[in-house]
């Protein structure tokens, strides 16, 4: 089992237009609602290559039904713990020549009792699960630290634990040593205090953080692939040619294969390409951070890995 915290759950309007002009009144071409948040991205890429996996996340009254029944379709394990304020929504626009502009709701404020009822059912999953994944951003509430505090909990009930976060989350998560970390070409650049835009200067960051004691340093950078290291030395793997048509939430499908390769003790040339993947089978498809397993079987083998 893989348990993924996706503590501020959204509900993601993807509205497709001709283009978008500021202060324009716009006609929408195509409308769709998804459960939305980077834990339910990664948790329901997770299930469909084939692991089971439980998702804790809140949720309000207005979209219970909707996360619940959606997730189960997608075979995910639904934690939901249900709060006052209405859930966070995130707005993305494509136009028709591909480009997309996201608008991200601020989200609500947790009472101390909903941050206790999240942690303690986290807590609980946590405990029966092999793998744990702290995704995303954190809503109003809670302390910067959490993450770094949740790493040394899952690293006391002996497991690994992978991080996705941004900002002074990431940084004091990096301090408490996760197993893993993947930020993104921005992420990175403010961690590290200098811009990472290629593959050299990925090379330096994640050599960086594994001598910071972090063992699976992930770095992605878009249509650049990713750069990882571990024992065996670092790495890179890309896909050259895929037809991108949504690349929202390619960043969490990508994490998602990550964790499924490290539950399945597959090596990082692996793991990468399964990776790697999932990003791009998302980045291929309209619905924002889904990965299905067809598509990724069908991309594994096109995917280029190699040892720098």
């Amino acid at each position: 089992m893989i348990t993924v915290a996706g503590f501020n759950t959204a509900i993601d309007r993807f509205i497709q237009i001709d283009a978008l002009t500021p202060g324009e009144v716009h006609r929408v071409r195509d409308e769709r609602i998804y459960p939305g948040g980077k834990g339910v991205h990664v948790a329901q890429t997770i299930a469909s290559l084939g692991e089971r996996v439980r998702l804790v996340g809140p949720v309000d009254d207005a979209y219970q039904a909707f996360i619940a029944r959606q997730m189960s379709a997608r075979g995910v394990l639904f934690r939901g713990v249900e709060i006052e304020s209405e859930l966070r929504h995130c707005l993305a626009l494509q136009e028709t020549g591909g480009s997309i502009t996201e608008v991200l709701g601020q989200g609500p404020q947790l009472t101390q009792l909903e941050q206790d009822d999240l942690l303690r059912e986290f807590g609980r999953s946590a405990q029966k699960s092999d793998l744990v994944i702290l995704s995303g951003s954190l809503p109003r509430g809670f302390a910067e630290n959490l993450y770094a505090g949740l790493v040394e909990y899952v690293r006391d009930l002996g497991k690994h634990c992978l991080v996705d976060a941004s900002g002074e989350v990431l940084r004091q998560a990096v301090n408490a040593k996760p197993y893993l970390v993947k930020p993104n070409r921005d992420e990175i650049s403010e961690l590290v205090g200098h811009p990472v835009i290629n593959i050299e200067a990925a090379h330096m960051a994640v050599t960086a953080l594994r001598e910071r004691g972090i063992a699976m340093p992930v770095v992605t950078l878009g249509e650049l692939g990713a750069i990882a290291a571990d024992d065996t030395g670092v790495w890179h793997a890309q896909l050259a040619s895929a037809r991108l048509r949504n690349a929202v939430g390619s960043g969490d499908c990508f994490l998602a294969g990550m964790a499924v390769a490290i539950k399945r003790e597959l090596p990082l040339e692996q793991a990468l390409r399964l990776a790697v993947a999932c990003g791009v089978a998302n980045a291929e498809s309209e619905e924002t951070g889904f990965a299905e397993r067809s598509k990724v079987d069908a991309l594994v083998a096109d995917v280029v890995v190699r040892r720098l």
